[in-house]
């Protein structure tokens, strides 16, 4: 298996009003392509935070890049200007205003193991409801917790469903923080894995070892987005755009 050298953009984004569906299609057609295009970046997924499990309205945005050296460069690219953001964007970025008021990002190195977004469509991976995990733990331990979650947690929910299809630690920390990202093939299988938290075997001998490094847990759910890739098995297109106004 080939080692995953990429880096990842992780945005948490607030949403103004009812303008959820109207920012994940601006952000994944009318955004994406061009990025594709002029940065390699590639949509690993678009989601809506469910409401009852996490704040809302929100957004979470994921975006794979080619290594740090090509997030360097579409920094490089981006912070120009007077509003230090591309001028050729404003139109763009004057309509997402619309839609969002802020957000909140981090910027992900994945575990070596970890799946690319192409891989991904490639294996025929498809969902559309999905659980993400944010886990803090002692200074220094996040890439062991990493491989941890492959070899306990994985499995554990394995018998629920659910595929862990990101695994990632927060860089520009101290190794205490890791982003775990689950595909669940519905929603009886989040209810199902939910409930067995203080029972099943496997989840509670993952959630022992856990414990001996981690210093906070939260899981939310969330819904790909009608242009997520592991909703349409692609990456977006031209085809999908729509004129702004």
């Amino acid at each position: 298996m080939s080692v995953n050298e990429q880096a990842y953009i992780h945005e948490f984004i607030d949403i103004r009003g009812t303008n959820r569906a109207n920012y994940m299609h601006h952000m994944a057609a009318n955004w994406s392509p061009g990025a594709q295009e002029s940065r390699n970046q590639l949509l690993f997924g678009i989601w809506a935070v469910l409401g009852s499990t996490g704040p809302w309205p929100q957004v979470c945005n994921i975006w794979e890049e080619q290594g740090l050296d090509g997030l360097a460069r579409s920094f490089g690219g981006e912070a120009v200007g007077e509003g230090l953001q591309d001028p050729t964007l404003e139109r763009w970025w004057t309509k997402a205003a619309e839609f969002r008021r802020g957000g909140f990002d981090r910027i992900l190195l994945p575990a070596p193991w970890m799946p690319t977004i192409e891989q991904w469509m490639a294996a025929g991976l498809r969902a559309s409801v999905f659980a993400h995990e944010i886990l803090r733990c002692r200074p220094g331990t996040a890439p062991d917790l990493l491989d941890l979650a492959r070899t306990s947690a994985s499995p554990a929910y394995d018998r629920f469903g659910w595929t862990l299809v990101g695994a990632w630690i927060t860089a520009m920390r101290d190794d205490d923080e890791a982003v775990l990202l689950w595909a669940v093939p519905g929603w009886q299988a989040w209810a199902d894995a939910e409930a067995a938290q203080r029972s099943d075997e496997g989840l509670l001998a993952w959630r022992s070892e856990a414990r001996l490094t981690t210093t906070d847990w939260h899981r939310i759910l969330m819904v790909a987005g009608p242009l997520c890739p592991f909703r349409t098995g692609r990456q977006p297109n031209r085809e999908d755009q729509k004129e702004l106004d």
